[in-house]
Order: C-alpha cells, then sequence, then structure tokens
C-alpha cells in the first residue's frame, strides 16, 4: 500500500498549548457553517466569516479569529496532558479558567486566558473535544481590549461546535489546484487542501449485494491489495528537458509500502499535450508479500509539474490500467 501521511498530530499539539477556550453556553438555533474540506463546524459570532486562508473563521479587520484542527481520536488524551497550567505560563498566557464541558457528540476540555505576543495582547480560547473518531481543537484570538466580540458571544458560537460523518466528494474535490473530469470508478480516500488528492478503488455495490464503503472495500480486497492513486500538483520541478528523466526515477524512488521493485517501462511520454515522462515497476506489498504494479505519470508545464502515482494488485492489472488512464488524462489545472 502507498505510505502517503498528510497532518501531523504532535505538531498541532505543540499549537493548540499556545491558545485558550471558552465555557459552553445555549447554542443558537443556526445550522453550523463547516469551513471547506472540514467535518468540524459551528456558528461563528457575528462578524467572523469562513477564512480563504486557513481552515476556520476571521476578521482581519479586527485581528480576530477562530481555527479549528482535525486530529486522529487518540490525540485527545495527549492534549489533555500537555494542558498544563505551568507549561501555558513559559508561552506568555495567563490561564484563567479550566473547565470541562458535554457536547452533544462527546466530551471537551475549555480553558480561557490571557496572552501577550510581540508586545500585543489577546483574549485566548481553547476548546479541545473528543468525538467518536476524532478530536476537535478549536482556537479563538480576540485582540484585548474589544469590544466587537464579547464573552457571551464566544460562549455561544463554542456551544455550537458540531461534527458531521463525512465531507462531500465534490466538496472535497473543490479545494484541489486542478479538476478531475473522471474518476473511473475510483473514490476520494483524502485530501491535502490546495495540493493533492488519493483514490482508492471500491469494488462495485453490485458484487456484494450491499452498500460498499472504505471498511468494506478493504475487507473484500484482504487477499490482495486495494488499488489507490496519487494525484498531486507541486510547483518547480527539472528547468531542462534532459533532467527528466533523472528527476523522474529520484521521484520513483520516494514511493513507500513496495519492495523487491523491478522496473519494466521508463520513457516520456506526451500527456494531454504536454511533455510528461512514464516510469512502470513491478514490486511487491511490504505489508502483505502481495505482487503489485506500480506506475508514476509526471507532466510538466505551467511552473511545476502534476506527479500521478498509482499502486495496484498485479491482478487484473491491465483492467485497472486502463482506468487509471482515463483518470490521468481527464485531469487539468484550473
Amino acid at each position: 500500500m502507498m505510505c502517503i501521511s498528510f497532518r501531523s498530530a504532535r505538531a498541532l499539539v505543540v499549537f493548540a498549548v499556545l491558545a485558550l477556550a471558552a465555557q459552553a453556553a445555549p447554542a443558537r438555533a443556526e445550522e453550523a457553517t463547516f469551513p471547506p474540506g472540514s467535518r468540524v463546524g459551528l456558528v461563528p459570532p457575528p462578524g467572523m466569516a469562513v477564512s480563504k486562508t486557513f481552515e476556520g473563521f476571521a476578521d482581519p479587520a479586527k485581528d480576530a479569529a477562530i481555527l479549528i484542527a482535525v486530529l486522529p481520536a487518540g490525540a485527545f488524551a495527549e492534549i489533555e496532558k500537555v494542558l498544563d497550567t505551568d507549561a501555558l505560563k513559559k508561552q506568555g498566557v495567563t490561564v484563567e479558567k479550566r473547565e470541562s464541558l458535554q457536547l452533544s457528540f462527546g466530551r471537551g476540555i475549555l480553558l480561557v486566558g490571557r496572552q501577550v505576543a510581540d508586545k500585543a495582547h489577546y483574549r485566548k480560547w481553547l476548546l479541545v473535544a473528543s468525538a467518536n473518531d476524532l478530536t476537535a481543537m478549536v482556537t479563538v484570538q480576540v485582540p484585548d481590549p474589544d469590544d466587537s466580540y464579547t464573552d457571551a458571544a464566544l460562549r455561544a458560537s463554542l456551544a455550537t461546535l458540531a461534527v458531521r460523518a463525512t465531507v462531500p466528494e465534490a466538496e472535497e474535490l473543490g479545494l484541489l489546484p486542478f479538476e478531475v473530469g473522471d474518476l473511473a470508478g475510483f473514490h476520494v480516500d483524502d485530501v491535502l487542501r490546495g495540493r493533492a488528492l488519493v483514490l482508492h478503488d471500491v469494488p462495485a455495490a453490485a458484487d456484494t449485494g450491499k452498500e460498499t464503503s472504505k471498511e468494506t472495500s478493504k475487507e473484500t480486497n484482504n487477499h490482495g491489495v486495494e488499488a489507490r492513486m496519487l494525484i498531486a500538483a507541486v510547483p518547480g520541478g527539472p528547468p531542462e528537458a534532459d533532467q527528466r528523466e533523472e528527476f523522474a526515477r529520484l521521484m520513483f524512488n520516494e514511493i513507500g509500502g513496495i519492495k523487491q521493485v523491478k522496473i519494466v517501462m521508463s520513457e516520456p511520454l506526451r500527456i494531454n499535450g504536454q511533455s510528461g515522462f512514464q516510469t512502470m515497476a513491478e514490486a511487491q506489498d511490504v505489508r502483505t508479500g502481495s505482487d503489485v504494479r506500480v506506475i508514476q505519470w509526471l507532466r510538466f508545464g505551467g511552473g511545476g509539474y502534476l506527479q500521478m502515482v498509482a499502486i495496484g494488485s498485479a491482478d487484473g492489472w491491465t483492467s485497472m490500467l486502463t482506468r487509471l488512464r482515463a483518470v490521468r488524462d481527464s485531469v487539468e489545472l484550473k
């Protein structure tokens, strides 16, 4: 399987200790607003809107913001340990209150306080909440003093914290700098906002007689390797055409989760009228030892390049490759 990781929970935990949050208040009647691509949302206080530069809400004129981070479910216990008053004091944070909160989807920890950073004074809030399959972390920063965002308004907003089961595929795809016109039966597995997309193969529901999910897909493929495809838009790349073969080799060597790699094809080609390079190999899956096939396409142009990498079982690779090419040829930069 491809080893692709898009988030660092520990890095966000370090960030978390710099911020504080609020006590709950009765939820407002409005429906929660979810930043694009996020499963966590809330009803923002009047004056704040969805940010265009980070996951959360902002009022740039007031230097006020609400940041939302989604971490693995196990991160809640780790964060709970590091939310220590003495540790926060070292970051210039004065903690005024810490308490527990029961939200509609799980337990939360709330803190409120003040911080001085670069001679600027802020009121800081932190809400960390545990849901079934994730940890939600909401950080609020408001200038101190400022009457635009009262404690009551911020408390009411935080009390509306909500978690949705999934992010609609169309919404996830809308975050990318490219469009995929034909998914060819693949489904969205993960999205790195503004950068990359991971697709996975889901067997047709008709074959199993029931609806198919990511979990059942993995179960029905436990005798092979679930096909996956990474599509990433990357700035830069080799400046000269004669450097592309070596560049492709170096990029291919970075693919994880495979062993006993044997290159069977390495050649330049045109992809949608642009210069490209194709590398194909036979290999074994590190986890299962199953025979797999690996292909990498690089497409150059526009000051960067598109990298498309796919891995799938050797069995049925010919038909799989047809579908992968359909996806490849449908990718267009926005």
